[in-house]
Formats: structure tokens, C-alpha cells, sequence
């Protein structure tokens, strides 16, 4: 536990950021599953629909530094093509 008074605030503001980081991936997380099982279902409409949100959430995850923007490029790839093949 720390005992100066900025030391304590630093530490406040690491648990703070921690569990808005948490937060934000796990949303990542779940647009992600939330496509693919549109995907899945083979509902076009639904799947075009959740593709906005999940590549939304994919780069505000890549623009606040949770996952990297190659990583973030690569999910976007990912889920355009899954989305072309059920053309």
C-alpha cells in the first residue's frame, strides 16, 4: 500500500484504467461472437448489421492501444472475407 499521497493517486488511477481497458475488450470480445454467430446462422442482413458494430469496435480497440493495429487489421480482413463468402 503506498503511503505518499501521488503514489496513492497513481494507484487509483491504474485500478481505474484497468477495469476500463477490461470493459473495452471484453465489448471487443463480444461484437466479435456476436458476428460470427450472425455468420453462423447464415443471416445475411443480420451479419452486415453486427460486421458494422464488431469492425467499429475492432478500431476504437486499435486506436486506444488495446490490441495493435496490425492485429486490428487483420480481425477487419477476417470478418470482411467471412462476409464476401456469403455472397
Amino acid at each position: 500500500m503506498p503511503n505518499i499521497k501521488s503514489a496513492k493517486k497513481r494507484d487509483e488511477k491504474s485500478k481505474e484504467l484497468k477495469a476500463k481497458n477490461r470493459a473495452d475488450k471484453t465489448g471487443l470480445k463480444t461484437a466479435i461472437k456476436k458476428f460470427d454467430t450472425a455468420v453462423a446462422e447464415g443471416n445475411k442482413d443480420a451479419a452486415v448489421e453486427t460486421y458494422k458494430v464488431a469492425v467499429k469496435s475492432v478500431d476504437h480497440a486499435a486506436t486506444k492501444g488495446l490490441i495493435h493495429k496490425n492485429n486490428a487489421a487483420h480481425k477487419k480482413s477476417a470478418m470482411t472475407q467471412k462476409i464476401n463468402e456469403m455472397a
